[in-house]
């Protein structure tokens, strides 16, 4: 075999090259993908034959497979030219580094791709496990839907505005739920949206339940989560009123009970 000459990739071009088109088909990009390689200098742009074709060779066509399975690998294009004259050992750190950014993106995808399945089961993609088990537990207890309802968009949000209380807010439920005097409470309070928003036995429901935390403490929260929830008097007041339209009673004996307990002395966000 005869030793290639200065001129061989020239005439290679010239005799045995192809089109762009046919470039592009052989190498499996679009011909649109071939000028933006050129335009961004990742690929030279070829020579132009006696007929005004331009005439791709072996080394084009090589070069431009380089750069599409790079350009697939996630590399990106900016980064491609310079890696593609790098020694070995640059290259190999920069096939390292990409792969760093690759695993990164999977993790986040796999992140994404969960939230998606867990935005089946509605506002559960907004909540930590923690949170969905304490929900988990209250129809076992006799609570209703609309409740549990209720509570589980007040969790959205509790845990969206005032994230340094949400903690401790979830601490106040999971005591709740383990006191059957709270959950009767409870239930009694939701149970008094039939009544007449000016019930006298409101504010005895009211008395009772103050009453209740203020006998166990556990049930107020943390002291680190009750400063954290009056410093967010604007938040506590938008999650307060979520619902104050459909349930009347719910809000007016939640504002009669903070009432009493402000009174005994415990810090609870003012209306």
């Amino acid at each position: 075999m005869a030793t290639p000459g200065p001129g061989t990739r020239h005439d290679e071009r010239m005799t045995n090259g192809v089109t762009i088109g046919q470039a592009a088909a052989f190498v499996g990009v679009t011909v649109k993908t071939v000028r933006h390689y050129h335009k961004l200098g990742l690929v030279e742009e070829a020579e132009r034959d006696g007929s005004g074709y331009r005439r791709y060779g072996s080394a084009d066509l090589l070069r431009l497979v380089r750069v599409r399975t790079l350009a697939a690998a996630g590399v990106p294009l900016a980064e491609i030219g310079s890696l593609l004259d790098a020694g070995a050992e640059r290259f190999a750190a920069a096939l390292a580094d990409v792969e760093r950014r690759l695993t990164d993106r999977i993790a986040e995808l796999a992140a994404r791709r969960d939230t998606l399945h867990r935005l089946a089961e509605g506002d559960r993609a907004l909540l930590p496990d923690r949170a969905c088990a304490v929900l988990d537990r209250m129809p076992g207890l006799g609570f209703g839907p609309d409740y549990v309802a209720a509570q589980r968009e007040a969790l959205v949000l509790a845990r969206a505005l005032v994230p340094e209380g949400f903690e401790g807010f979830l601490t106040q439920l999971e005591n709740g739920l383990d006191d059957p005097g709270f959950v009767d409470l409870a239930k009694r309070g939701w149970e008094a949206e039939s009544w007449d928003p000016d019930d006298p036995r409101i504010e005895e429901l009211a008395i009772a339940m103050a009453d209740h935390y203020l006998a166990n403490p556990a049930l107020l929260g943390d002291p680190a989560s009750l400063r954290a929830w009056a410093r967010a008097s604007a938040q506590y007041r938008l999650i307060n009123h979520h619902r104050a339209d459909q349930a009347p009673v719910s809000a007016r004996l939640t504002a009669l009970t903070e009432a009493r307990l402000r009174a005994a002395g415990v810090p609870a966000p003012r209306p």
